[in-house]
């Protein structure tokens, strides 16, 4: 079988069984916008007048007519990174997978490009992010992949061609007017839709698609994510997402003796190109489904802002990990984002989640990993997890003064079958514990084996 540029062709993708598995990985925002610290978003916004962006920027680099984006590049350097030290501090944390973003919004490539010279390579760091996180990850033994933002760049980046409405700059064009650098902020547009562009020219979906083979082909990343849906699906469009798709997925099955092995996350949104059900494994961001999905999907979110934000704060270790123990037992992946200051490093904060969340992994992976739903997902405050003939029944509380777990999915009654065992994963002692008509009650020990969520291995 070999993959066509059609919704039937596309349809006989089929999420491979790895990343099934797999449950977890990690990703970053990273690129120039990282050296203002003020997020991924600051490309569009810097330009917009008035935003508490384009006024750090006026005060820290000067208007955006005389010092715009193209100017922020030279400063991203990199100088500290270690990609092996990051990925083995990620793999610490328990990441199955790994999937950099190779290139957000911004029109910036992380990889060494033939195609487009505002690249990593020839700019900035000059080094082969994306080739580098690639050898890490798989020296590591993880799975490797890359986010992808260019599909909404066009109209996206349409800010820059503006200028003040008032004051001592009023009338004065930004510097995205300059055609010197067409290449880069791309040519004048009305659509300066946030979104996705609304009718981009065929040399800009040409050019997208050009840029995605080549990532594609040179770096056979096996699980790829767009923000947003498949792109650029109207009929006076070409099709080029379902062309890229087929591409994708045959050049998968080029690297596997004919097995479709890759993984691509597309999302369901609104005003976000096209979605195809079956086409692809369904991402949803910064969200979770509400019950078990018959297929496998993902939630992509992030431990504070998407990009290296100094003044944004980060979420506590227990929720991240609550979110993860709900969306595996509804059959789902989570992909974690965490933001690298400019220089390639994590701030102490950043780590010390990353190490937490490990910490949580080294007791309670074997009811993560290789998992798969249970009839039911969820009671109140416990998740549920099955791999062969075991149960897990994950507890997002510890019981407290009440000293037991009261578990009804898995009383007699409801279950219909006797349990033959009980375990506390990563507690040395046997639990005290008795199936009952109503529920399986379990007497906690003294002491818990970790932090933020507990969990329960019941045998049959």
């Amino acid at each position: 079988m070999r993959f066509e540029p059609t919704v039937e062709s596309l349809r006989q993708y089929a999420c491979p069984e790895w990343f099934r598995d797999a449950k977890f990985g990690i990703y970053v925002h990273w690129g120039p916008y990282s050296v203002v610290e003020r997020g991924e978003w600051y490309p569009r916004q810097m330009y917009e007048e008035g935003s508490p962006q384009y006024l750090h920027h006026v005060k820290t680099y000067g208007h955006p007519s005389r010092f715009g984006y193209k100017d922020i590049v030279p400063l991203w350097r990199a100088e500290r990174w270690d990609p092996e030290r990051l990925v083995g501090l990620f793999k610490r944390a328990g990441a199955r997978y790994f999937a950099p973003c190779a290139i957000h919004h911004d029109n910036f490539l992380l990889w060494d490009s033939k195609l487009h010279p505002w690249n990593s390579v020839q700019m900035g760091p000059k080094r082969d992010i994306t080739g580098e996180w690639r050898e890490a990850a798989l020296k590591a033994g993880l799975r490797f992949g890359c986010t992808t933002h260019m599909a909404r760049t066009y109209s996206w980046l349409q800010t820059n061609k503006g200028s003040d409405a008032g004051g001592h700059f009023q009338g004065v064009p930004y510097d995205g007017n300059d055609p010197t650098y067409r290449d880069f902020y791309l040519e004048p547009s009305a659509d300066a839709n946030r979104k996705h562009p609304l009718n981009p020219p065929e040399h800009w979906r040409k050019t997208w698609l050009a840029r995605m083979k080549e990532l594609i082909d040179n770096y056979d990343p096996e699980l790829l994510y767009f923000d947003g849906a498949i792109p650029f699906q109207g009929e006076d469009e070409g099709r080029t997402g379902f062309e890229f798709l087929a591409h994708y997925y045959n050049h998968s099955m080029d690297l596997h003796a004919g097995s479709q092995q890759c993984v691509m996350c597309t999302k369901d949104i609104p005003d976000h190109a096209y979605y195809i059900e079956g086409a692809a494994t369904l991402d949803l961001e910064r969200t979770k489904a509400g019950e078990i999905r018959s297929d496998a999907w993902q939630t992509d979110t992030s431990i504070g802002a998407w990009g290296y934000h100094a003044y944004r704060p980060y979420r506590p270790t227990m929720e991240l990990v609550h979110e993860l123990v709900d969306i595996v037992s509804k059959n789902g992946c989570v992909m974690l984002n965490v933001p690298p200051k400019a220089d390639g490093t994590l701030d102490a904060a950043t780590e010390r989640i990353l190490i937490e969340i490990g910490e949580w992994m080294d007791v309670n992976g074997e009811a993560i990993y290789g998992t798969r739903p249970w009839r039911v997902a969820e009671e109140e405050g416990v998740r549920f997890t099955k791999k062969g003939d075991r149960v897990y029944a994950i507890s997002l509380a510890w019981p407290g003064q009440v000293g037991r777990w009261a578990i009804s999915s898995l009383g007699l009654g409801e279950l219909g079958r006797s349990i033959e065992s009980v375990r506390l994963l990563g507690s040395p002692a046997e639990p005290e514990w008795e199936q009952l008509e109503g529920a399986l009650v379990v007497t906690a020990p003294d002491e818990a084996p970790c932090r933020y969520a507990y969990g329960l291995e019941v045998g049959f």
